[in-house]
């Protein structure tokens, strides 16, 4: 594939960048909605956790399995398939009758988008020069996170127009036909991009068990990973955890905003983490190095935390800029895909960061149903006007304090990752 054309190389990138807008939207969509679900389905604060979580669980069981079969079997299968589940899965979630369905629909649907990041990864790994790895991911991201700003303000206002349920539906239809176009597209080859990024003829095609376990025990047992891995645990996933279900609620029941201006606050993180994938990206490019720029925006991101935990109610103005601020550093744990890939072997790109990436997915996973636990603990009993659940500052500081620790924990990680000098370092153990 890096002897293609390079219209086709954009082309297909393009594609799978499309895709992985629609896997950003189903990510934080809970964000946008959380007071529609929390009447539709009679939901509590842990109940609603768990809703959301769900799409986490299934991402981050399937990085690892992702990474091994975008190793073997090519990106453009795994791809099809994805779009297929998603869309079932975004169909029955538009459509479920009550919270069980809901929760089988947001499995699908983690379980089919839960393939394209690193498909995507993968792609970049072998189209572009690996100078460019990092600044190619941060375009990317800059691109797919327009799937983050429109679950936020965007999804709010067609929630109440039109309902939520449609846009579920209306999805599917794009999930699916997603799926097709970047079947199609990777299958037109041109001279010697097959061997790359599609599965083997038959009689080539194989899934060498005892080979993928070997090299995903590589990746593993290289010590150089886990500091990397924690980075992204850390960072991550207390932004998923935040930004993906508890900060829309957070800014309204505790800050007294509107759910308009909250989603305007989310919508704005989101906006901020986009721009600061490709600045921060293209900067670590440009310097040539990963650690300084990981070490300063995760400190940076860990000291807004505490910005929460102290302050009381804050001036409108100065929420903003920190939401803000807070997304273009967030943006930093990007740098962790690019470490990944330069600490371990070249050929076990895709493994080693679905390995990382399963990081910070299970911190999500495990922090949206945690918080919501937390909070549901310390709740009074005070209800809404409509009856659901009114939560205070009190209710919401436990949880809070759990996102600060996960942050700080990913700050600390980042001290100990190993400068690659944006180039694969990785030597065979003697």
């Amino acid at each position: 594939m890096s002897q293609a054309p390079g219209h086709r190389r954009v082309l297909i990138l393009a594609a799978v960048v499309a895709a992985y807008v629609l896997s950003f939207f189903q990510r934080f969509a809970p964000a946008g909605i959380a007071q529609d679900l929390v009447a539709a389905f009679s939901t509590t604060a842990s109940s609603l956790g768990v809703l959301a979580a769900t799409y986490f669980y299934v991402y981050t069981v399937m990085q690892v399995p992702t990474g091994m079969l975008v190793d073997t079997l090519g990106p453009r299968l795994v791809l099809l398939v994805g779009g297929i589940v998603g869309g079932l899965g975004s169909l029955l979630f538009g459509l479920a009758p009550d919270l069980d369905v809901a929760l089988l629909g947001r499995t699908l649907v983690g379980l089919g988008v839960s393939v394209t990041f690193i498909a995507m990864l993968k792609i970049i790994a072998v189209s572009f020069e690996e100078g460019r790895f990092a600044s190619l991911v941060g375009l990317s991201m800059l691109v797919g996170n327009l799937g983050s700003i429109l679950a936020g303000a965007p999804l709010s206002w067609v929630a109440q127009v039109a309902g939520w349920r449609s846009v579920f539906v209306a999805l599917a239809v794009v999930s699916l036909l997603l799926g097709i176009g970047c079947w199609c597209l990777l299958g037109e080859k041109s001279p010697n991009e097959h061997n790359r990024l599609s599965a083997p003829r038959a009689g080539k095609a194989r899934f060498d068990r005892t080979v993928v376990l070997s090299g995903l025990l590589t990746v593993l047992r290289n010590r150089e990973t886990w500091p990397v891995a924690c980075v992204n645990f850390g960072v991550s996933g207390s932004f998923f955890a935040f930004a993906g279900l508890w900060a829309t609620p957070w800014l309204t029941q505790v800050h007294g905003m509107s759910r308009t201006t909250a989603a305007n606050h989310v919508s704005l993180y989101f906006a901020g983490f986009a721009l600061g994938c490709v600045i921060i990206g293209t900067l670590s490019d440009r310097i040539g190095r990963r650690k300084p720029v990981l070490v300063l925006t995760s400190q940076l991101y860990g000291a807004i935390w505490l910005v929460w935990l102290s302050a009381g109610t804050l001036p409108a103005g100065l929420t903003y800029v920190l939401f803000a601020l807070m997304g273009l550093l967030t943006a930093g744990f990007t740098l962790t895909w690019a470490c990944a890939k330069e600490l371990n072997p070249p050929l076990l790109s895709g493994m080693s960061t679905s390995v990382i990436n399963m990081g910070g997915f299970l911190a999500a996973a495990i922090l949206q149903p945690l918080v919501g636990w937390v909070i549901d603990r310390s709740w009074g009993g005070a209800l809404t006007a409509a009856g659901t659940p009114l939560y205070g500052a009190d209710d919401f500081r436990a949880g809070l304090l759990l996102l600060c620790g996960t942050a700080w924990l990913g700050a600390l990680a980042s001290w100990g990752v190993r400068e690659t000098w944006c180039r694969n370092v990785w030597q065979t153990p003697a």
